[in-house]
């Protein structure tokens, strides 16, 4: 199966509860830019945790949906893309089958995978549900980030090409496992720096091995 995009979505800055949130999505039809920091029309509302060259694009697979319905089964947000935030609905990948540092030619643009997504908790009032984001974190059904290497146009139907892949053994899914786990043995998380991490993620395992602890996630779970 050639993997592909379902669909491109953006969003603009909204209400949500009691904060703002560039989270709600929407499909767009035709071509659509994407550029250094995303997709042309895209916007984010709290720059010091979202957006920016290594989250330009977040990607969620569209097989997560279904296991989210069966938990769900009233929950409008989940007939179609765009539920979790996501800028690409992605059909044949997920994050098991995505790799840190991996190359991948979408449309004419070429993007690499910077890393997986850790929950925050605008998804508890997107959703509705006070645990949500906790509960993405634990499925390990939580989305990709992408880096744009170079810009282009993308759109519904374009196949997702592997160009490259430095990393295999390092798939976003086994990282995310790491850190849902409070993995703190150097073992573990010596080989992951060796990795082309960001420098938020770097910290995090940097962290972890000088304190032997796991941080705290209360604040991004659960916005306390």
């Amino acid at each position: 199966m050639v993997a592909r995009v379902r669909s491109v979505l953006v969003g603009r800055v909204q209400a949500l509860g009691p904060t703002v949130s560039g989270i709600a999505k929407r499909p767009v039809s035709g071509p659509r830019r994407v550029e250094a920091l995303g997709l042309a029309g895209d916007a984010q509302a709290d720059l010091r945790v979202h957006g920016g060259p290594d989250k330009a694009v977040l990607c969620y697979a569209w097989s997560h949906y279904g296991p989210w319905r069966d938990v769900f089964p009233d929950q409008p947000l989940l007939e179609a893309p765009g539920a979790f935030g996501e800028n690409l609905s992605i059909d044949g990948l997920d994050e098991h089958a995505v790799c840190i540092g991996d190359r991948w030619r979408i449309g004419s643009a070429l993007f690499s995978v910077t890393q997986g997504r850790q929950p925050c908790f605008k998804l508890n009032l997107r959703f509705g549900v006070p645990d949500m984001a906790a509960r993405v974190q634990a499925s390990g059904r939580a989305g990709w980030y992408l880096r744009v290497l170079e810009p282009g146009w993308i759109e519904a139907g374009d196949a997702c090409e592997l160009i490259d892949r430095p990393h295999p053994t390092h798939s976003v899914a086994s990282v995310l496992a790491l850190i849902r786990d409070r993995e703190t043995r150097p073992d573990r998380l010596e080989p992951v720096l060796a990795l082309p991490l960001p420098a938020s993620w770097r910290r995090l395992f940097e962290q972890r091995l000088q304190t032997g602890q796991a941080e705290d996630w209360r604040r991004r779970l659960e916005g306390a």
